[in-house]
């Protein structure tokens, strides 16, 4: 065994209860603190040549990276979302906007008021309103060929609309 690895596992068996101890009083879960420590016996080994093996320093320089890594722990878990389990609090986040869908509105909305009166109308009854062309005939007091005809040419209508606008090719 190397001097550093016999360093490591003196302050290993000397420290550890402690390092543990002085965790535990920040982090209430038990296998996170031993995790903590690891680390902070980690970082020490990683630094080794800065450890002072002279009695009361390096507890006192294994605390302080202690503190360093609790305190650097505790800020990545600030920064991380934290999962909800309240129903109440779940159900009260509002729901994703509709940006897709309100810009497909303004657009048919945009195209709609290109057509004619007379094609609106019968764009609106069919494919809004959901109607036959024989109710669309009857709401309009036109014949059902002409509803046929208009929805036709409406359609039409449209698409060159939509071309224009840049949503079709």
């Amino acid at each position: 065994m190397s001097p550093d690895e016999e360093l490591m596992t003196a302050l290993y068996t000397e420290h550890y209860a402690v390092l543990l101890s002085f965790i535990l009083r920040y982090v209430r879960d038990r296998h996170r603190a031993e995790d903590l420590v690891q680390e902070t016996l980690l970082r020490a080994w990683k630094h080794i040549d800065h450890l002072d093996t002279e009695t009361g320093r390096t507890r006192s320089y294994l605390l302080t990276i202690a503190r360093n890594v609790v305190t650097n722990a505790w800020r990545a878990e600030q920064r991380r979302p934290h999962l909800v389990a309240d129903e109440n609090a779940v159900n009260s986040v509002p729901e994703a906007d509709n940006v897709d869908q309100m810009v497909e509105g303004w657009l048919v909305a945009e195209a709609l008021g290109r057509l004619s009166g007379e094609h609106q109308d019968v764009v609106r009854a069919m494919y809004f309103e959901g109607q036959s062309v024989a109710d669309t005939a009857r709401k309009l007091a036109i014949p059902e060929g002409t509803v046929k005809s208009r929805a036709y040419y409406a359609v039409r209508a449209l698409r060159a609309v939509f071309e224009e606008m840049g949503v079709l090719r």
